[in-house]
């Protein structure tokens, strides 16, 4: 008895037993945390997207580099170039000497 008269008689307590305020409070931290479209899933999913945002642009610097490299080599001498500094491919008569520089100091 002496319990609920003290409750009654403090404002907060009073709010806070409040019958609407419990349902309330216990609908907000479902939806906020244990629902499927809770906050944290929606971080995760905005995570997420972000990263996949990224991944695209990357695709598209590379899809363009690819694209003028393509062009660059329809043209006989890039392509021999080409060949020559990724595939070290050389002609008959030709001697290949790779020279390595140290880059370490």
């Amino acid at each position: 008895m002496k319990l609920i008269k003290k409750i009654q008689q403090n404002k907060t307590l009073k709010i806070l037993t409040n019958s609407y305020v419990l349902i309330l409070i216990v609908f907000c931290t479902w939806m906020l945390f244990f629902d499927e479209n809770s906050y944290l899933n929606h971080r995760e999913y905005n995570q997420e997207i972000k990263e996949l945002k990224n991944s695209i642009e990357f695709y598209k610097k590379e899809i363009e580099h690819n694209k003028k490299m393509i062009e660059a080599l329809n043209d006989p001498e890039q392509l021999e170039k080409y060949a020559r500094e990724i595939y070290r491919i050389k002609k008959e008569d030709e001697t290949l000497y790779l020279i390595e520089f140290d880059t370490i100091k």
